[in-house]
């Protein structure tokens, strides 16, 4: 058993997945900043000035200056601005991490398609070698331009 994790933690595949855990959490971090230390800011202008963390129905029935307030006192807290915050930092992550895939496969090569193997004899329709000058199914000679 020793032997068989050894081989799995020793590919290629397990140390690239270690490698983009890591970078995708730092990644997350930069996204998360620029999120609530930029985007939220604005978004709070553009509404109001709405501090989305400090919306919150307290569910004691009792009123709290703000989230931090009811939780300091042990009440429960139905907190859906954090929600609402927490889904536009997923659209935006989101986004982001489309855009640069998007990127990236725009900046990988394409590979030129193999080429053929194999024909179809225009008789049989069966597929056969590209170089053979007779078809083995049916037999027929084939013509030098058959593809």
């Amino acid at each position: 058993m020793l032997k068989e994790f050894k081989e799995f933690a020793l590919k290629g595949n397990v140390f690239d997945m270690a490698v983009g855990i890591i970078i995708g959490g730092a990644f997350t971090a930069i996204v998360n900043s620029v999120i609530n230390d930029l985007l939220m800011p604005i978004l709070g202008i553009i509404t109001g000035g709405i501090n989305f963390s400090d919306l919150f129905i307290a569910l004691d029935g009792k009123e709290y200056a703000s989230l931090a307030a009811a939780q300091e006192a042990g009440a429960p807290a139905f907190a859906y601005g954090s929600f609402i915050q927490n889904v536009i930092s997923f659209i935006i992550l989101a986004f982001v991490v489309f855009m640069f895939v998007k990127t990236m496969n725009k900046m990988r090569k394409e590979e030129p398609a193999p080429e053929p193997t194999t024909k179809v004899c225009p008789y049989c329709q069966s597929e056969i070698p590209i170089m053979a000058k007779k078809c083995p199914h049916c037999t027929s000679d084939l013509p030098e331009d058959a593809a």
